[in-house]
């Protein structure tokens, strides 16, 4: 049902996700005295705007480096063939089988590459669509906030209302801080990463360093593809001694992530078990795509969040976090030696 409905469940996610992270700038506008609908009107304009210059300079990143892809893939197939080289002399291997197999290899990407670029045009309708509908669920999110929260509240008798509100405001405030934080935290990240490359001299440093604070978002795997792509750009640009430089700075980066940005600005009360982590993740992309794995760290710390605020929801916010309880310590049973009686 999740993955038939995808092309409505995904807007709808990413449009709950700005609006809470929105909703502190609405309340901002409608506390000097403007007009709820003219809060909200500005607060998105101003948010459309920022992502469309993000976007603009983003693109055109994306475009020289796709202009230099022939460059690059054949500096990436000259580097592979004086490894095959290397490799035939070192291990005793055939290289003229290597290179058929890779020939056939690249033959074969090539022709599904070209059967899926209908699929990948009819995504990009898709795409536009969506693009329209965010902006449209988000203003109405917004508007609509205080019947969402009332909703909330007839659900529960009225000698609850006050455990609701005080759950309700708890709830969506941490909320809010973890996903701001983590807008911070993916800033903060982009720029090291960026300066890191400009400092190295890498190409197409703001590109890299982008798709590498956006790819941290997603834990384990993200880290991973990020600095495989940092590598690989490494080494058909630079020499192969930049390989270890680029290790060298990516793992500096994530250690100031793990034990500065995140405690500091995500929050140290929002941890994710990595089993659970690593499950929403393919989980995520196996119902909904890339905008699943996307998404499903944020869902995956909001249910958290949520069940943490709520007493008997508690154990499975524990179960979804990674804080060990204490050891239990077992005192040591000592026998007590009987005497034998004298007959």
């Amino acid at each position: 049902m999740l993955y038939i409905a995808r092309s409505i469940i995904v807007p709808v996610v990413f449009a709950i996700i700005f609006a809470i992270v929105l909703h502190p700038v609405v309340n901002f506008f409608v506390e000097k005295k403007l007009n709820r609908v003219l809060a909200i009107s500005i607060t998105l304009f101003l948010s459309i705007l920022i992502i469309a210059a993000f976007g603009a300079l983003f693109i055109s990143q994306a475009v020289r480096f796709s202009e230099s892809l022939p460059a690059l893939a054949d500096k990436i197939t000259l580097i592979f063939n004086q490894t095959i080289t290397w490799a035939s002399g070192y291990f005793d291997i055939n290289a003229q089988k290597i290179h058929e197999w890779f020939t056939n290899t690249k033959e074969t990407v090539i022709s599904t590459g070209n059967a899926s670029m209908g699929k990948t045009l009819v995504s990009a309708g898709n795409l536009v669509v969506v693009l329209f509908l965010v902006p449209v669920y988000i203003f109405m999110l917004l508007y609509y906030h205080p019947i969402l929260i009332e909703f909330i509240h007839r659900f529960f008798s009225a000698s609850n209302q006050n455990q609701v509100s005080k759950i309700v405001t708890q709830t969506k405030t941490v909320i809010q801080r973890y996903l701001i934080g983590l807008v911070i935290e993916a800033a903060i990240i982009a720029i090291l990463n960026t300066v890191a490359l400009l400092i190295l001299g890498i190409q197409y440093a703001l590109l890299l360093g982008v798709m590498g604070a956006l790819l941290n978002v997603i834990p384990y795997i993200g880290g991973f593809i990020g600095v495989l792509l940092f590598i690989l750009v490494a080494l058909v640009t630079k020499s192969p001694i930049y390989i270890l430089y680029v290790i060298a700075i990516y793992s500096t980066i994530q250690f100031v992530d793990n034990h500065y940005i995140v405690p500091k600005i995500v929050a140290s009360k929002v941890k994710i078990n990595a089993l659970f982590a690593i499950v929403v993740v393919i989980a995520g992309n196996a119902l909904w795509g890339i905008p699943g794995m996307f998404l499903s760290i944020p869902l995956l710390a909001i249910v958290k969040l949520i069940c943490d605020n709520i007493e008997p929801l508690k154990p499975w916010g524990f179960l979804l976090g990674d804080t060990m309880p204490p050891l239990i310590k077992i005192k040591p049973i000592r026998l007590k030696r009987t005497k034998n009686k004298p007959v």
